[in-house]
């Protein structure tokens, strides 16, 4: 049976990320890359799958972890009757090579360790060949190499690699893993003790430009940082939306999806987070991976791309995977990619018009961009698409993406349009789409029989995804509709406090709360001036974070669990965002 998620923290170099157990068992790892293959495949199957355990030969009696301080170093202790030993978790930055290395300290007595390691490529289904050599075991399978050297005697059994050991009060023992390609000479040894003070160092100096004055919530608000910019790839600029895939939304379901892309659905949020907490060059890496993903042809845009900004992510079924906890089917890829969602492209222009509003210099293509995408908005937003939340079924009007048309249309012509260059005769047509619009929305997304927006015209759902009108500039909090509207989501949409995206269904079993939707909520009742409402609201989603700070995407409210993929980007940047933003520390969109 698989582990809860809350048992896992992240550890990463900011171009590949592990997930670590509680008991220090390295469960999923996808190397080189966050959208590589996982060759540590048990968080969706069985220890046959492929992981990495350092533990005690006896069973301890108590466990507990902690992040080394301001940084994303993780630390296990096990406590047993004989002493206690300290695992140190983390991935150092890259120079040449990823790696993973894990530092066992003795702290007290003397203690029995065993060290497992089965490595699983291609996603717990390929056992690699492994040899003794270059100072310790090495993996090969197909294009892939893994090295393997740790102090004592390592022995191969049945496809594993084992180790036993003793670890005393004092003593520092030190293993790391490195990967290559095949058919080059296993990487270096890597200098454990200097990666770690390196690796520490690293993360303490990034987070240390958050002034932590800006928040009420300090702490919650750095380790949410830590964990984007541990989600951020480094050398692209993207962020993606989780470094797992097919962790189910519905227990035992099939909304299973792969989140190891990068949305152009985040791009404003991410870009307004970073921006906030006072992240610049992030946000710049950012804004720059947008431009670069769009390209030339910005009417032919995906919703989401590989971390190095490459269009295919074709969706397959990996067959040899039971699934977390039985979900199924395990997906790698996302057919998602290829929907028609028109919010998509407005949050680009939202992402571009606050970029500029926050200080970072205009790139030489982003208002060529801009124009492009504003002009085939104006031909094509009236098509129907697959709304924000990616719906599999038919396409429809969604009324969260016509709003975004609107704000698209509202940023373009406040902020970029003067550097377009464009006729005045376009910029009067454009300003006349933007209130042809916006009085289309105010009549076939709003329902008066209801007393709310809707999700879809003609429809009689509600959707948390209209709690983003406000922010968006589109219409006020205390505007009489909208406050009808944020009731309706408060009193239908509400489980526990937290928010659902959608109506639970009246038979089977629903997808939990979303913690995105939950932040939104709080950020409402801010600017209705509910300010002790906003923070318990904020205070809800903080609650249900793990013991180490990380959130899934979602919260199970009557199981009490985080479900979805994790740990979820959208989560975080909206817990920093709805922190920073109470606080009054806001760089504001754009009203309208």
């Amino acid at each position: 049976m698989s582990r809860p998620l809350e048992d896992y923290g992240l550890i990463g170099d900011g171009q590949s990320a592990a997930l670590v157990s509680s008991d220090a068992s390295i469960d999923w790892l996808c190397w080189p890359r966050f959208d590589d293959d996982a060759c540590f495949a048990a968080l969706l199957g069985r220890k046959e799958h492929g992981y990495w355990s350092i533990m005690p030969v006896a069973e301890p009696g108590e466990l507990n972890r902690r992040y080394c301080d301001d940084t994303l170093v993780l630390e296990t202790d096990f406590h047993t009757q004989g002493g206690a030993a300290r695992v140190i978790d983390f991935m150092p930055l890259r120079v040449y090579f990823p790696s993973l290395v894990r530092i066992v300290v003795g702290l007290r007595g003397t203690v029995a360790m065993r060290s497992t390691l089965r490595l699983r490529f291609d996603y717990g289904s390929m056992p690699p060949w492994l040899s003794s050599e270059a100072g310790g075991v090495v993996a090969r399978v197909g294009p892939d190499l893994v090295a393997i050297r740790a102090p004592m005697q390592q022995i191969i059994r049945d496809d594993a690699i084992e180790a036993q050991f003793d670890i005393g009060a004092g003593e520092r023992l030190a293993f790391v893993m490195s990967y290559g390609p095949s058919h080059l000479p296993p990487p270096e040894p890597v200098d454990a003790e200097a990666a770690l003070n390196a690796t520490v160092r690293f993360w303490r100096d990034w987070i240390g430009r958050f002034d932590d004055s800006r928040t009420a919530w300090p702490n919650e608000v750095r380790r949410s940082l830590l964990t984007l910019k541990a989600l951020c790839h480094g050398p692209s600029g993207g962020l993606i939306a989780a470094p797992a895939t097919s962790l189910p939304e519905v227990p035992g379901g099939d909304m299973n999806w792969d989140y190891r892309y990068c949305w152009l659905r985040d791009a404003s949020f991410a870009l307004g987070a970073l921006l906030r907490a006072g992240f610049h060059e992030e946000a710049l890496g950012w804004r720059d991976w947008l431009l670069r993903a769009i390209a030339g042809s910005p009417e032919h845009a995906r919703i989401m791309y590989r971390v190095d900004g490459s269009r295919h992510v074709e969706e397959r079924v990996i067959g040899s995977l039971p699934g977390y906890r039985s979900a199924k089917p395990v997906r790698v890829g996302n057919a998602a990619s290829t929907q028609r969602q028109i919010d998509a492209l407005g949050e680009v222009i939202q992402c571009l018009a606050l970029a500029r509003r926050g200080g970072i210099p205009p790139s030489q293509r982003e208002a060529e961009v801009a124009t492009r995408i504003v002009l085939h908005l104006e031909k094509t937003w009236q098509t129907e698409g697959s709304g924000v939340w990616e719906s599999r079924g038919a396409p429809r009007q969604y009324t969260y993406s016509k709003v975004m048309v609107w704000a698209a249309l509202n940023s373009f012509i406040a902020t970029v349009a003067d550097a377009a260059t464009l006729d005045a005769a376009t910029c009067a047509r454009l300003m006349a789409l933007r209130n042809a619009v916006r009085q289309e929305v105010l009549c076939d997304g709003w329902s008066d029989g209801l007393g709310s927006f809707v999700q879809t015209y003609g429809g009689q759902a509600i959707d948390a995804s209209l709690l983003r009108l406000p922010a968006v500039g589109f219409i006020a909090a205390t505007e009489p509709r909208m406050a009808s509207t944020i009731a309706r989501v408060e009193r239908e949409l509400s489980e526990g406090g937290l928010i659902r995206r959608l109506k639970a269904p009246v038979d089977g079993p629903a997808e939990g709360s979303f913690l995105a939707c939950s932040c939104w909520l709080a950020d409402c009742m801010s600017m209705q001036g509910r300010h002790d409402e906003a923070h318990a609201q904020l205070e809800r989603v903080l609650a249900v974070r793990n013991d180490l700070g990380l959130l899934a995407e979602e919260y199970n409210v009557p199981g009490r669990h985080l479900s979805g993929n994790f740990p979820q980007a959208l989560s975080h940047l909206a817990l920093v965002d709805t922190a920073l933003r109470l606080a009054g520390a806001a760089v504001e969109k754009q009203g309208g």
